[in-house]
Formats: C-alpha cells, structure tokens, sequence
C-alpha cells in the first residue's frame, strides 16, 4: 500500500506538470495558467453547491429514520472531487468533474458499492478507531 501511494504522489504531478507544459506550448502559459484557475473556482463552487445538497439530503433520510448510506457515498465522492478540482492539473480536473457531476458520479458510485460489498464478503472491512 505504502508503494502504492509513493507512485501516485509522484507520478501524478510529474504526468500533470508535463501536460502543463505541453499545453502551455499550444495555447501559451496565460491560457494554461487562466484554464488551472478557471476549472480550481469552477471546482470549489460546484463541490461546496453539491456538498450542500447531500447535506440537505443526509438530514431529511435521517430525520425519515433511514441510513443515509448513498448520501455518505456521494458525500465522500464530492469530497474527493473537490480536492481534486483544487489541484492544479488537467487530469485531476477531469476525474475531479466527474466525481461532482452527478451524473457522471453515478459510474464511480457503482464501482465503489462493489468494492465495499466484496471487502464485506470477504471480511477486509476494519475500522480502526484511536483515542
């Protein structure tokens, strides 16, 4: 795991920086610079429009007395997808965008069910609380 997360703090930047600077050869560094603040606003109003909304929605399935357990799944994709929209590249945008559309977010929604449903059945599910 901790591999894992060394490649992708490391090749994640480096693959963005390099799609930068190419960008930045075909439209110039003024548009490259004004695309990264452009989608970082645009990411941070539609995550905090989007967290409200499932906020709102977490509230009213609790105030019914139901889990709000795809609420909390499309919290933790909003979440993600924030982050990701505030960090500056075109990849992260992209799977950023996807992960506050809520379209779109319905794709990764069904991957991230499966996985928790097989980490259920095969017993991998641990919750390590410390206090």
């Amino acid at each position: 795991m901790l591999m894992k997360l060394i490649l992708l703090f490391t090749l994640v930047p480096l693959t963005e920086l390099a799609l930068l600077m190419k960008l930045s050869r075909y439209i110039g560094g003024l548009y490259t610079v004004g695309i990264v603040l452009f989608t970082g606003v645009l990411g941070a109003y539609l995550a905090k429009s989007q967290g409200k909304e499932i906020l709102f929605r977490i509230k009213y399935e609790m105030q019914q007395g139901n889990l709000p357990g795809e609420q909390l799944i499309n919290g933790l994709c909003v979440l993600v997808g924030g982050a990701m929209l505030l960090t500056p590249g075109i990849l992260t945008d992209l799977f950023g965008f996807i992960l506050v559309i809520p379209i779109s977010r319905e794709i990764i929604k069904i991957y991230i069910k499966k996985k928790f449903n097989r980490m259920i059945e095969e017993g991998n599910m641990n919750f390590y609380f410390r206090w």
